[in-house]
């Protein structure tokens, strides 16, 4: 009898491996998620009670209420925190944030820093190091979203005007800090050299401002979100005071007129969008060891922007 092995053969199909090793990449995705999750609760937590303790109307907005009211907290994709204030509590807020908000947290806005590049602000875990895009100038640490809310005009004209200006100006300063060859070195790397040849950031920041405090908020009777565009005007009565509603076990403030406020914003809110329409951001870089204060970015075009500024 001819000698083979008495075991057989043990066969894998490659589905079944395939299958697997999904998995174990859908699992590390998940539990690195969370984890992103846990540290912007942390945020949210400490701006909701510094928000509480000195009177300023802070509401969670956009897909962070969507989350509170569809899912309880984070919506389970979400990799990002919005909060969002009326325009006279968000210019008291940021004038005062580095005295109120404990340590390592950090207010950041032009405002407090001519060199921002954002017309809203951000609240960031200095301990950590987040660059969200590899192609874009700008380095922080986790961090959770501040929109200012302002005014605006019941006139439809009048808005798209508002929202337009506000569209421009964001382009230009998204252009000046842009790697201008992130398509290569032809005709799609001009006019971002072009922009951070002729225009100057301050300028530009200080026509944004402009434009986003055209109309008064407390003289008006619709608001806007102007990074929500046309979708983020609505009745200011919508925000209304500032209600407890739970998020990952936390009582937390939202808007008072929840149904208006998200059907206004998302439509059919309480539906689950299909798998290709949940945004996301997937960040380039994410430290949580290391401060973004120590971070050295190897980027070259980082370094030339950074020069002209």
């Amino acid at each position: 009898m001819c000698g083979g092995s008495k075991f057989s053969t043990f066969h894998i199909p490659p589905s079944t491996f395939f299958l697997y090793f999904c998995n174990m990449i859908t699992k590390e995705y998940a539990d690195g998620l969370q984890t992103l999750q846990q540290h912007m609760l942390q945020i949210l937590t400490e701006v909701d009670r510094v928000c509480r303790a000195h009177d300023i109307r802070c509401y969670l907005c956009d897909g962070t209420m969507l989350g509170a009211v569809r899912h309880g907290g984070f919506i389970p994709w979400d990799d990002d925190a919005d909060v969002c204030m009326p325009r006279p509590d968000y210019e008291r807020f940021m004038q005062h944030a580095h005295e109120w908000l404990p340590k390592p947290l950090e207010a950041r806005c032009y405002e407090t820093d001519p060199t921002y590049p954002g017309a809203f602000g951000k609240i960031i875990d200095s301990s950590t190091t987040l660059v969200e895009r590899e192609h874009y100038a700008y380095v922080g640490g986790v961090y959770i979203d501040v929109f200012p809310i302002d005014g605006m005009s019941e006139n439809q004209l009048a808005q798209k005007r508002q929202l337009w200006k506000y569209r421009f100006y964001n382009r230009l300063i998204y252009l000046m800090y842009r790697n201008p060859y992130k398509h290569g070195h032809g005709v799609s790397s001009w006019l971002p050299l072009l922009v951070r040849t002729f225009v100057r950031h301050k300028s530009i920041q200080n026509a944004l401002r402009k434009t986003m405090l055209r109309y008064n908020f407390d003289q008006c009777n619709l608001c806007v979100n102007y990074d929500d565009a046309q979708r983020g005007i609505m009745p200011k009565t919508y925000y209304g005071q500032p209600t407890p509603i739970l998020f990952e076990g936390q009582e937390l403030m939202g808007v008072e007129q929840t149904d208006a406020y998200l059907t206004s914003t998302y439509g059919d809110y309480m539906t689950i969008p299909p798998h290709e329409d949940r945004r996301q951001h997937n960040f380039h870089y994410l430290d949580y060891e290391q401060s973004y204060h120590d971070y050295d970015d190897p980027r070259p075009f980082v370094k030339e922007i950074r020069h002209e500024r």
